[in-house]
């Protein structure tokens, strides 16, 4: 059967699962590997395993009991080197985000920001906030957590309701798809080899310069569109922000903060430092371990006890592990009872994502074995340049648009991609093909999509609303990364 057969297959298999039969999407991505596996051809599994032995990734003897494996063997084993991968990782990112949300320390970095730039620059700090804390935290806990905000700074000011709500979309939203150790990039990261390091320093840049050009987009539609400030009747959220009554301002009886959602008036909440160094400390030490490890592959730094100890230390595991030991410290500000359970409701939360991601680093494997690679790498024109960038948008968009998750639909994409990050034709370091998918898995934000919901619910806004406030500015946010991404292989094609 033809490789691209069975990538159609699988990708139908994909979009009716979940929007017909609303399958999870761990089911749908097993199933849809399944397929895959099931479909391949024993010569495709032989070029595969010679390729691998080629590469002196595998032994001969390793490549025969892989040729003659069954395709839920494949499936399984595929499955457990991704958990393996990207597991504990998930897992420790999960945990600090709960520390985060709990403490109060994600409002006393909402709030500091607030005091530096004051009410007129409050857009701007509610996107900054939004971005920092989306690092290791998913974006519905960076919703949950800053629409009381919003709708806080909405009353004292007035206006700009929509603005607010976008602001934090600006932010919040871009760092979702395109820094580690988010699931989706993570993800992508792993299909297409790119380190991790890389994924997270090039991620930065490409999502802070997107979430400017993001939040003159948020401007631009707030003048278009006005929506009031609603009560939400019996204003009950998730455990992420039913503790806010000890993060941050006082709440009122329907669940909204006062008039100043300053956190640092209260006692109990963590200091401003404190409070970012679970944050900052793993991305300095990831990012130290990259550039190490660069400049001791090209020879520039020779091996030492010292650095030993900085390649353990930016090990992205140990980093985030190290970042986990500094929001630990944070658990003193938390509820007891709270505190408890804090842990195992962070890795239950976890646990579904893994199985996600696993299932779709499966799924991507068995593509690969498949011969996806082999297929779209004889497509590379190696004078078609950039335009490789807009295609992977385009991808990726389509994915997103009919199915909803921006994390299925990166997964999916990469898979199908894989065959141009590994191409030696590919004109720009493969990180900028991760960018362009992640900035692909933005539009558009409709009814597929559960943060679609999630946001008219928590802010207010009826559906038609939010058809003119959320589509728009996700189509807005997805544009501007990839405007970025293209700007950025252009001008710095050979990063890391």
């Amino acid at each position: 059967m033809s490789i691209w057969l069975i990538v159609a297959l699988a990708v139908v298999v994909v979009l009716v699962s979940i929007l017909v039969f609303r399958l999870h999407a761990f089911l749908t991505l097993l199933l849809a590997g399944l397929l895959v596996a099931g479909l391949t051809t024993p010569e495709s599994l032989q070029q595969y395993a010679d390729a691998e032995v080629a590469a002196k990734q595998w032994t001969p003897e390793a490549a025969v009991s892989f040729t003659h494996s069954s395709a839920a063997a494949r499936v399984t084993s595929a499955f457990g080197s991704t958990a393996g991968k990207i597991g504990i990782l998930i897992a420790l990112a999960s945990v600090i985000g709960g520390c985060l949300s709990e403490s109060g320390a994600a409002r006393t970095i909402v709030a500091r920001m607030l005091k530096w730039v004051g009410p007129k620059r409050s857009p701007e700090a509610l996107a900054v906030s939004s971005f920092i804390i989306g690092i290791p935290v998913f974006f519905d806990t960076v919703f949950y957590l800053m629409i009381p905000l919003a709708r806080s700074l909405r009353r004292v000011v007035g206006r700009d309701y929509v603005l607010f709500i976008l602001a934090i979309l600006a932010g919040g939203s871009i760092a979702h798809s395109l820094v580690p150790p988010t699931p989706g990039p993570l993800q992508v990261a792993e299909i297409l080899n790119v380190d991790v390091g890389v994924m997270l320093g090039v991620g930065l840049v490409v999502g802070s310069m997107s979430s400017v050009l993001s939040l003159a987009s948020a401007r631009l539609i707030n003048r278009f569109v006005d929506v009031p400030l609603r009560e939400i009747a019996a204003e009950s959220v998730p455990e992420d922000e039913s503790d806010a009554s000890q993060s941050g301002a006082g709440e009122t009886d329907a669940g909204e903060p006062d008039h100043s959602p300053d956190p640092l008036d209260r006692g109990r909440s963590p200091g401003f430092l404190e409070s970012l160094l679970p944050i900052v400390i793993p991305v300095i030490l990831i990012t130290i371990g990259s550039v190490l490890a660069y400049l001791m592959k090209s020879g520039a730094v020779e091996p030492s006890g010292l650095t030993d100890v900085l390649k353990l230390v930016g090990d992205k595991n140990i980093a985030i592990a190290i970042g986990l030991a500094f929001g630990m410290t944070l658990i003193r500000y938390i509820d007891a009872d709270q505190r408890k359970s804090l842990v195992s409701r962070s890795l239950a939360s976890a646990g579904n994502i893994i199985l996600i991601t696993a299932a779709g680093g499966a799924f991507g494997a068995m593509l690969r074995q498949a011969g996806i690679a082999t297929a779209v790498g004889s497509l590379v024109d190696a004078n078609a340049g950039l335009m490789l960038l807009p295609l992977a948008f385009c991808v990726t968009t389509a994915i997103r648009t009919l199915q909803g998750s921006a994390t299925v639909a990166m997964i999916t994409s990469a898979g199908v991609l894989q065959g141009f990050a590994f191409s030696q034709d590919l004109p720009f370091h493969p990180v900028y093909l991760a960018m362009a998918i992640g900035a692909g898995s933005k539009p558009v934000s409709w009814m597929t999509d559960s943060a679609f919901w999630v946001i008219t619910r928590m802010s207010g806004m009826t559906e038609a609303e939010g058809l003119k406030v959320i589509s728009p500015m996700s189509i807005a946010t997805g544009l501007s990364a990839l405007l970025v991404c293209l700007l950025m292989a252009w001008l710095f094609p050979g990063v890391g």
